[in-house]
């Protein structure tokens, strides 16, 4: 009895030991096959190229994302699945996130900004490309998307009904509304991620004069638009509020008030706050309206020094003298005023109450309204600061040309102001400009040569067929 007990509790220990030197060397495998790429964490935001571990496996994002889970974005989402993780040592210490920010962007692109207005009516995504963009152009804002959009974070509904765009793969027709197939979703979103690597930032333009002119303003929802923004890989909004009917009191500065005031503040307001509560890293920037700074009594832009009779004029004062602070930079529309408007003015009366960038716009005639031909060049003599915000400057046609206004910048404004087009595929999707008028690449190569602009001056924006 008490030698088999010995020869049992040798056989026991025998298969404890093998047990023990078994499983110890299956654990050490497990240990070093943990995934050496961070973890991915749902509050970090990722650009494309970066690698993060899940579920066992490594992914690469294809473009900016925040928010999305690997594996459940599907083929043609933002993940690429490259497979099970890449040998590592575990870390002693928990995963760090990637950093909060996307990539930074490329150097090289100048403190001067050259924006320029990309309708997507008679257009494709496909048109949004790094070789028919020049490098010069620094902001592209793609108009024009609903401020009422019920978009949803995920979805991918890049179509008319829902985010307002109207690129032909998914506009409203009258054979009904066309959707984006899943593998166009992803080839917008890869255009945008180019062109931004190339120096190129796409802003989504909210509003524009067909979304303004119902109640759509009304319904504002600052988290759809991020929503959107964010999907797309933009860097920014641009606010587009061209909401008919305010009407100003034009008393002085501190008694200057329009009857919607309130409606824009709000909407700068709300989309300030959201893009901050959630840390999501977009611009703001907003079209300025050309006399949307005139009219405010005992100031140089009072009525009778500048332009007359604008039924708009003062509707912008407010919201950029209070909530300047929120606005990155403004796009003026210094345009469709009329043979009487001087885009100098325009720039000087934004200028008094807001100090930071300021886009001096420029549209290829010809205009939406007030008859005025953009010219490239000024007339033998002309001075590029004369007949100034004294009243006497009735006819301004003489000072409406893109040497003008280049020369006016240079020397007149401030070291990081710039220049806006309205708009990329003017000749495009309206009709061509007069003979001898400036056009989309003799006014963006001017303002790139003689500003100047970081780039290529000598790229072109091509002849696209109409669709």
């Amino acid at each position: 009895m008490t030698r088999l007990s010995r020869t049992m509790k040798g056989w026991i220990l025998g298969l404890i030991a093998v047990l023990v030197f078994s499983v110890f060397p299956t654990y050490q495998v497990q240990a070093a096959e943990a995934c050496a790429e961070p973890a991915w964490s749902s509050s970090a935001v990722y650009g494309g190229g970066n690698i993060v571990s899940h579920g066992g496996k490594d992914w690469k994002a294809k473009w900016w994302t925040q928010g999305e889970m690997p594996g459940t974005t599907g083929q043609w989402g933002v993940w690429e699945d490259l497979g099970a993780c890449n040998p590592g040592t575990p870390p002693v210490d928990p995963p760090v996130d990637p950093p909060v920010d996307p990539p930074v962007d490329p150097p090289g692109t100048g403190d001067r900004m050259y924006v320029a207005y990309a309708s997507s009516w008679n257009t494709s995504i496909y048109d949004l490309t790094t070789a028919n963009i020049p490098n010069y152009i620094t902001h592209l804002n793609l108009a024009f998307v609903r401020p009422d959009t019920t978009y949803t974070q995920g979805s991918y509904a890049f179509d008319q009904a829902v985010a307002g765009l109207e690129f032909v793969e998914g506009a409203t027709t009258p054979n009904g509304q066309r959707k984006f197939t899943a593998q166009q979703s992803q080839d917008l979103r890869s255009n945008i991620a180019a062109l931004r690597a190339r120096g190129t930032k796409a802003f989504l333009s909210v509003g524009g004069w067909s979304y303004s002119q119902g109640s759509q303003w009304s319904r504002f929802n600052a988290k759809n638009i991020v929503d959107l923004a964010l999907d797309l890989g933009a860097a920014g909004v641009d606010i587009d509020w061209e909401s008919s009917g305010s009407s100003c009191n034009k008393g002085t500065a501190v008694q200057f008030s329009c009857t919607k005031d309130g409606e824009i503040a709000g909407i700068i307001t709300s989309l300030y706050n959201e893009i901050h509560a959630r840390n999501a890293n977009l611009q703001i920037s907003i079209a300025g309206w050309s006399t949307g700074a005139y009219y405010v009594k005992g100031t140089p832009f009072e009525e009778g020094k500048v332009q007359w009779g604008s039924p708009f004029g003062g509707t912008m004062y407010r919201v950029v003298k209070d909530h300047g602070g929120k606005i990155d930079f403004i796009n003026l529309m210094s345009y469709d005023g009329g043979i009487y408007y001087d885009p100098r003015e325009g720039y000087e009366s934004y200028k008094a109450i807001y100090n930071g960038p300021i886009n001096m716009g420029m549209q290829i005639a010809p205009e939406g309204s007030g008859g005025a031909v953009l010219q490239l060049n000024a007339a033998p003599g002309t001075v590029y600061d004369a007949d100034m915000m004294n009243g006497q400057n009735n006819i301004a046609t003489a000072y409406y040309n893109v040497e003008t206004m280049v020369n006016y910048i240079k020397n007149k404004g401030r070291a990081n102001d710039g220049f806006m087009l309205w708009q990329l595929w003017k000749q495009r999707v309206h009709q061509p400009a007069p003979p001898g008028a400036a056009n989309e690449n003799s006014a963006g190569q001017y303002v790139c040569w003689n500003l100047p602009l970081q780039g290529d001056c000598n790229q072109v924006i091509p002849s696209l067929p109409k669709l």
